[in-house]
């Protein structure tokens, strides 16, 4: 399934492939007279699956960025039961009541960097792109990766890169960025880029740069503090047998996901209905390989 959302200027077209679609929707168990929330609803391939699946089912759809809003709307635009709240998804519950829900059947959370993100312009998540060091999310909030870049100390700089990116040359990298910002600020995800190749070697097909930047977005867009506090609040939203599914797709998301269900399922709240996450598989792999990586994890609601 593929979704090609053009904006009304017509400079964006995207083509949207959602991740372990099949599996989403099987898992989640869409029925007609089900409440769901996909709360990173993003281009909507997900949610247009649930509402296909199950007819007269009421879909609540939430992203904090304004683009995803807008593509989901023009997607499911034939759908009647639906509602679009531009949040986080950390705030799924205070959308949720604002409908005049209390409860729902299941919840979609699937994190992290998005088609949308990588490929519209301007936005500053690729390091393959001469752009703004932005990735925002939401592109109303202050913070930016260049605000990161520029200001933050090379301790904490280089904190971030190891906490959140994994990255073992984190301390080089740091100094390397704040060597070369002494003289100038670094304005471009290009420039950052070049910054790390200069400081690391490229390790197989890795970009050097990858794990920077993949650090510098989650702390711009507070990924695993919201990721932590969506799925406490979704399971309060959850009737019960209600269905939390996350898709994570690296292994401090997964972490997360996986320590928490085990948390929910200690204090009886939850069933693990995944012992193991599900992935894709090699056909998925091969037709959309940026999904390899991701893992699907679902709990019941006792």
């Amino acid at each position: 399934m593929a979704f090609n959302p053009v904006s009304s200027s017509g400079q964006m077209n995207i083509e949207h492939v959602p991740v372990l679609l099949r599996e989403v929707v099987e898992m989640i168990r869409p029925k007609r007279d089900g409440i769901y929330v996909d709360a990173t609803i993003g281009l909507g391939g997900h949610a247009e699956a649930i509402l296909q699946h199950a007819g007269g089912c009421t879909l609540i759809g939430i992203d904090r960025d304004d683009m995803a809003i807008e593509a989901s709307k023009s997607r499911l635009k034939e759908y009647r039961n639906t509602c679009f709240a531009k949040d986080r998804f950390s705030n799924m519950k205070t959308v949720v009541n604002s409908f005049g829900y209390e409860r729902v059947n299941g919840i979609l959370l699937d994190i992290g960097v998005s088609t949308l993100h990588l490929k519209s312009e301007g936005r500053g998540f690729s390091f393959l792109k001469d752009e703004p060091l932005d990735m925002r999310m939401d592109q109303g909030q202050r913070l930016t990766a260049a605000e990161v870049v520029n200001s933050y100390s090379e301790k904490n700089l280089a904190a971030i890169v190891w906490q959140y990116g994994e990255e073992r040359f984190s301390r080089k990298i740091a100094r390397g960025i704040v060597n070369v910002r002494r003289k100038k600020p670094i304005k471009s995800c290009r420039e950052l880029a070049g910054i790390i190749e200069n400081m690391i070697r490229r390790r197989g097909r890795i970009h050097p740069a990858t794990r920077t930047f993949q650090a510098l977005r989650i702390e711009v867009n507070r990924e695993l503090e919201e990721l932590t506090e969506a799925i406490d609040t979704g399971v309060e939203l959850l009737k019960t047998e209600g269905r939390l599914c996350v898709l994570s797709y690296h292994s401090l998301e997964d972490r997360i996901v996986k320590n928490a269900f085990k948390k929910l399922a200690k204090e009886g709240l939850f069933y693990i209905i995944t012992k193991k996450p599900l992935s894709p598989g090699p056909e998925e792999r091969k037709l959309n390989p940026s999904s390899r990586s991701a893992k699907l994890r679902v709990g019941e609601r006792t």
